[in-house]
């Protein structure tokens, strides 16, 4: 009789948890990590929790909203205009109140769902993960103070890699070491291992041209002018192409003409055919002040090309000792690298299969569940 109400109570548990009201919230679904790694992830979130919703602080018209939208997914934009508006609390506020779970993405998303919460009678389980090494709050004593307050009221705190977990705790005190848990981001690896090489012509290259490559947002964090300036240290024949936006492209832009580089260098804006690019490069590259863990990293290193990072927190852990790194802001080392992979076939090779060998660790679907066993673990308790 106790096995059946055993199993009774199983069945009963599973059906719960499939009928989980559970939420995403991000502040857009522009181009970054975060944004692409949510895109990814939400629709198998989906099939596991069929009343799944994603909350999107700010509407844009990306190709990964595009993406979801093909994948019937169930989207809900809060505003054309500014996330740092704190009206945002009260269009959350409602949206809390129908969640059980809610796992959130980056700042200012953490500050206004935390402060939503607390007009909420009966509190979601708030699940947020912390994407980067370091960021400018951090560097604020008043930031410091505000940051451990809304720390405080987070159930779950998830790191995605090892250096983010060591410095997420620092940056707390280790007060609230037992609610941190690290999950390494995940990858949809088949999609890059599918693509197809497009055309050099389509990209205005030629086809002796040795093209490098580097995916990546024009942010702060960024360190896009120590690659610029390696390209003045290159032959005529290597060329760079750079896929992605923010406010620091123009800056850029200007850099390649000052250095005399513009003819080399190709800014491609937002890509929806990254894993498509990186199969047309020769070498890939992330050029970095730091990171949490690079999605674009993992990419580059399953696409079957050699890789080069900045030896930075982030991208360290995940890529020394497989693909090749170099001190941040060296672009005189960084342009050695290079040219010593273009002209080294077995070195070249011998990166490029480390670099497969590496990536393989990183899937999205053993992220995807460990995320669902977290969620579900969570809901019982």
């Amino acid at each position: 009789m106790d096995d059946v109400a055993n199993g009774f109570n199983r069945k009963k548990i599973f059906a719960l948890e499939n009928k989980m009201r559970f939420t995403v919230i991000i502040n857009s679904l522009g181009i970054g990590g975060a944004e692409k790694l949510v895109a990814d992830s939400f629709p198998l979130f989906k099939d596991e929790f069929p009343e799944a919703k994603l909350v999107v602080l700010k509407k844009t018209d990306s190709f990964l909203v595009k993406k979801l939208i093909s994948y019937q997914s169930p989207l809900k934009f809060l505003t054309t205009g500014s996330v740092y508006n704190p009206l945002l609390i009260f269009k959350l506020i409602p949206i809390l109140k129908k969640s059980e779970v809610v796992h959130l993405h980056l700042f200012p998303t953490l500050y206004w769902v935390v402060l939503a919460s607390l007009f909420v009678k009966k509190k979601p389980v708030l699940i947020y993960t912390e994407h980067n090494t370091h960021n400018k709050r951090r560097d604020s004593k008043f930031f410091q103070k505000v940051d451990r307050w809304i720390y405080k009221r987070l159930d779950h705190i998830v790191s995605i890699a090892e250096e983010v977990d060591v410095n997420i705790k620092n940056h707390l005190q280790n007060k609230y070491n037992d609610k941190i848990l690290l999950i390494h981001n995940g990858v949809d690896l088949d999609a890059i291992y599918k693509a197809e090489p497009l055309p050099k012509e389509n990209l205005g290259v030629q086809e002796d041209d040795i093209i490098l490559l580097q995916v990546s947002s024009f942010r702060w964090q960024k360190d896009h002018a120590t690659l610029i300036k390696a390209m003045s240290l290159l032959p005529q024949k290597y060329k760079l192409l750079l896929a992605g936006e923010g406010p620091l492209k123009e800056e850029m832009r200007l850099l390649a003409e000052k250095l005399g580089v513009a003819e080399k260098v190709s800014f491609l804006g937002n890509r929806a055919d990254v894993p498509e690019l990186l199969k047309t490069a020769d070498v890939v590259v992330l050029s970095s002040k730091h990171e949490g863990l690079s999605l674009s990293s993992v990419e580059a290193m399953a696409s079957g090309k050699p890789f080069i990072a900045s030896d930075v927190p982030g991208l360290r852990e995940i890529v020394k000792d497989y693909g090749v790194v170099f001190e941040q802001g060296n672009a005189e080392e960084l342009a050695k690298i290079i040219l010593n992979l273009t002209n080294d076939s077995i070195y070249s090779q011998s990166v490029t299969e480390r670099c497969m060998s590496r990536a393989q660790e990183f899937g999205i679907g053993k992220m995807t569940q460990l995320y669902i066993d977290l969620y579900k673990s969570a809901v019982q308790k």
